[in-house]
Order: C-alpha cells, then sequence, then structure tokens
C-alpha cells in the first residue's frame, strides 16, 4: 500500500494569531475523492466551503494532525536565533513524526510539502534533521505543492480553518483585528489602539518589523533588561 503525506501551512506572515501547519495521511484513492469533491489550495476556496471540505478531508484520510505555533513561540524562535523557516521545518517534522508511526512505518510513503523557503533542498535538508523514522520515507519538496498535489491542498485546507478559528477565538476576546495580516487597515488601526494594552496577551508577534516601528521604545527596554 502506497501511502502520501501531504502538508502545508497557514499564517506564516500576520502580525496577530498563531502560524498553523497541517498534515494528511492518504492512499491514492482517496486523492482521487478529494479531487472529485473539488479539493484545491485553501486560497482558492471561500470560507464556508473550506469548512465543508475540512469535514470531508478528516471523515476520508487515514490520519490528520495540525500545529498550532503561538506568537509567544515564534517570539522565543527567533530571538533565540531558530529562524521562520527552520521553525517551521520543525512543526513539519512533528507531524511526519505524528503520521509516520509505528501503524505505518512498514508502508512506503511518499511525503510532500509545500516549501516556506525559496531554497527547497537547503529546507528540505534542515527539515530532514528533525526527522525520527526514515527509511520508508521518501520527499517531494517544492513551490505551488498546495495547487499541484491534492494532498497537499487538503492539508492547505486544514491549515486554514484551523487558522480561522483561532482567530476567531481572538476577536471574541478582543474585538476586530481584521485578518491580523500587517496591510489589513483593521488590524493597523487595532494594533495601533490597542498594542499597549494587550502587549502581554500573547497574541501579537512582538519580532514583527511592524511592532518594532510602532514600538520602538519596548525593544530598547527589552535590550536594557537583557544586559543585565
Amino acid at each position: 500500500m502506497a501511502l502520501i503525506i501531504g502538508i502545508d501551512d497557514a499564517g506564516r506572515g500576520p502580525l496577530i494569531g498563531p502560524m498553523i501547519l497541517a498534515g494528511v495521511l492518504v492512499d491514492k484513492s482517496q486523492e482521487t475523492k478529494f479531487k472529485s469533491k473539488n479539493i484545491r489550495d485553501s486560497k482558492d476556496v471561500p470560507h464556508p466551503d473550506r469548512i465543508k471540505m475540512a469535514a470531508f478531508i478528516k471523515e476520508n484520510s487515514y490520519s490528520y494532525h495540525v500545529e498550532k505555533t503561538f506568537p509567544n513561540e515564534i517570539d522565543h524562535s527567533l530571538t533565540f536565533g531558530t529562524n521562520l523557516n527552520t521553525l517551521e521545518a520543525k512543526k513539519a517534522a512533528e507531524i511526519i513524526n505524528t503520521l509516520n508511526n509505528l501503524k505505518y512505518q512498514k508502508e512506503k510513503i511518499k511525503v510532500i510539502l509545500d516549501c516556506p523557503s525559496i531554497n527547497t533542498t537547503s529546507w528540505l535538508n534542515t527539515l530532514l534533521k528533525f526527522i525520527k523514522h526514515r527509511s520508508n520515507l521518501t520527499f517531494l519538496c517544492e513551490h505551488k505543492a498546495d495547487v499541484n498535489h491534492v494532498s497537499v491542498s487538503a492539508a492547505s485546507i486544514l491549515a486554514k480553518v484551523t487558522r480561522e478559528e483561532e482567530v476567531a477565538k481572538i476577536k471574541k476576546k478582543y474585538g476586530n483585528i481584521g485578518s491580523g495580516y500587517p496591510s489589513d487597515p483593521f488590524t493597523k488601526e487595532f494594533l495601533a489602539k490597542h498594542g499597549r494594552e494587550f502587549k502581554d496577551e500573547g497574541i501579537f508577534r512582538k519580532t514583527w518589523s511592524t511592532w518594532k516601528k510602532l514600538f520602538p521604545e519596548k525593544q530598547k527596554n527589552q535590550a536594557t533588561l537583557d544586559s543585565f
């Protein structure tokens, strides 16, 4: 039995909320089912349809796994020398290690990843450092994998829906944050009005340039504290 793990992310760039990675474990027949439901890159699917698709994907895959990386973890990693691409490689490896468990390690599994880095070879080599069991795995790491491979499209749907759920939780508690992306006018307005008020709530990525430009004194204070 030949299996496929598709992996994709959502929310790499936002100032507010978590980065999400998702992976799905499927076979060829399940991929065919996904194609029959027109499952495709989440960016091309309206929100209501994404929710329906996510339920179908979960019901029609061998397994799936989602990793949520919240702003405090992102900031901690970037502050102490782990860039976002490496952090994403670690999270992708956690998905692979979870899905490629003892139940499936006797099966040949092709892992297909939508690469977040310009250099696909270098990023894949970083990822491989964190894989626990590799003997049954082969890897394909490419750009636009979420468009070219339905297993990765399915992962992109799960990642996007999870990201939207997390953003909805933040909005329910704090009000309209927009999409969380720095270019969003609603996000900009929320940050300007409430950035100081909610700075310690764990919703902002304070290592982002947008935050540093708006609150430069916070960076100076932090540098002073770190010097002791």
